[in-house]
């Protein structure tokens, strides 16, 4: 299967781009403290879902794969605090979040799998 085919990187992506899209509509001042901040933990999510997927042991990209989750808490962090600094309105913060949670769970899953993976290729 190619990368850009698995569910959990493509939700990653999207991320990405609703990312970017705010990112870009931040005064300067904002860019340079918070949006910095929120746009790399926001693309490390799919980062490290490739980086992991280009390992060649189950257990190797796992690692990868931890990270991303990671990153994935760390997104959620910077958004919410986007939302309390009013940065970004409450619907942008619904939406944002709730793909946050969605993507976290698939992850969750993906994990799973390669860990099981893993053990039955041992």
């Amino acid at each position: 299967m190619e990368l850009e085919k698995l569910n959990v990187y493509q939700i990653a992506r999207e991320l990405s781009l609703i990312g970017w899209d705010i990112y870009k509509g931040m005064k300067n001042e904002h860019r340079f403290s918070i949006g910095q901040q929120f746009l790399r933990s926001i693309d490390s999510i799919g980062a490290n879902i490739a980086e992991g997927y280009g390992r060649y042991h189950y257990l190797d990209s796992a690692k990868f794969y931890y990270n991303a989750r990671g990153s994935l808490w760390e997104a959620k962090h910077w958004t919410s605090l986007l939302q309390e600094r009013k940065l970004i309105d409450k619907g942008t913060y619904a939406d944002l979040n709730g793909r946050l949670e969605v993507l976290g769970v698939k992850l969750n899953n993906f994990i799973s799998a390669i860990k099981a993976k893993a053990n039955t290729h041992k």
